[in-house]
């Protein structure tokens, strides 16, 4: 089993955005001595709790300050963006990081409307375009562009003997339809959507194409654990993840609270419903109960490879629980 990392650096209340930058850095540093294969970061704009809004300067500055686990994008917003300045970003990381770089990409808009509006500097684009968008990336990554195309001549550069690898993000059967039909490896959100995933992973390996960048299947799933050593200990720190949910999900303040703070709340019967719900999204408990769970989706999924997501609000109860499920698989 190869257990991976997404980091979304939240910033845990009482904190800066500096500390949550500097945590993600420790992170990796800490996951890479664990044995991980990738540390991923995310792209999210627009909002107070979440410090990484720039993978790519974000990318650069791991990858700098760690030596051999694999760093990557989970992932890059590309209706928003040029095809070409990513291709462009991605090389060169590849040129400074040989075989280190993982390029993850997304259909995600961004946020909201203005935000979007925003990032594309008030071109309207459709995510409808996200298809031919993933066509041109690979055709720059590689500088091959069929002759008919308006860019044929535009090459993207640098020139490096290794590219990055490119990873669709997808959280049902149209993003493994996408990945699968271009040749590119696969990502499932289970920590987005986990009732689609079976469908999705299914789609993906029955109907992959071969291409010039991936000639086998190649996927992993994402999925939120909180472990501890006693579930009683996994419980209580996932209250500050259940509860930081819920701000997500309203738009509200999206740090991290603490959890004393998530045990005064008072919930609406709303909210209780929703935090249920949201808990099919975890995998919560001791090491040997989330090894359990993992090794029953791995099975669903039919996949060896989970990237790991934990929004909880002490950094070293993190980091315990990214130590506890190594111990356990690694």
């Amino acid at each position: 089993m190869k257990l991976s990392v997404l980091d979304q650096s939240v910033i845990s209340k009482g904190d800066t955005a500096n500390i949550a930058l500097q945590n993600t850095v420790k992170l990796a540093q800490l996951t890479e001595k664990l044995g991980y294969t990738r540390f991923w970061v995310a792209e999210h704009h627009n909002t107070n709790g979440m410090a990484g809004s720039s993978p790519e300067i974000l990318m650069s500055h791991i990858a700098s300050n760690t030596r051999r686990i694999r760093v990557g994008s989970g992932g890059v917003l590309l209706p928003q963006y040029s095809p070409y300045k990513i291709a462009e970003n991605f090389k060169v990381l590849e040129a400074l990081f040989p075989n280190r770089i993982d390029l993850g990409i997304g259909r995600s808009p961004g946020g909201s409307a203005a935000t979007r509006l925003a990032l594309t500097d008030g071109l309207r684009k459709s995510l409808n375009e996200f298809p031919k968008q993933v066509q041109d990336l690979q055709g720059f990554l590689q500088n091959q562009l069929p002759s008919e195309h308006p860019f044929y001549k535009v090459n993207a550069y640098p020139v490096a003997e290794t590219l990055p690898e490119l990873w669709i993000l997808g959280i049902t059967h149209r993003g493994a339809r996408m990945a699968a039909e271009k040749g590119t490896a696969f990502t499932y959100g289970h920590f987005i959507t986990p009732g689609n995933g079976k469908r999705a992973m299914d789609y993906y390996v029955q109907n992959f194409q071969p291409s010039t960048l991936l000639k086998e299947p190649k996927m992993n799933a994402c999925v939120f654990v909180v472990c501890a050593q006693t579930q009683e200990k996994a419980e209580e720190c996932a209250l500050s993840q259940d509860l930081w949910l819920l701000a997500v999900e309203k738009g509200t303040d999206t740090r991290i609270p603490s959890i004393e703070e998530a045990k005064r709340t008072r919930l609406t019967h709303e909210e209780k419903r929703r935090i249920l719900e949201n808990r099919q999204r975890m995998i919560i408990g001791t090491p040997q109960k989330v090894k359990s769970e993992i090794m029953r989706l791995s099975e669903m999924y039919q996949t060896e490879e989970f990237v790991i997501i934990c929004n909880i609000h002490r950094f070293e109860d993190k980091m315990k629980s990214y130590t506890l499920l190594a111990e356990e698989f690694l």
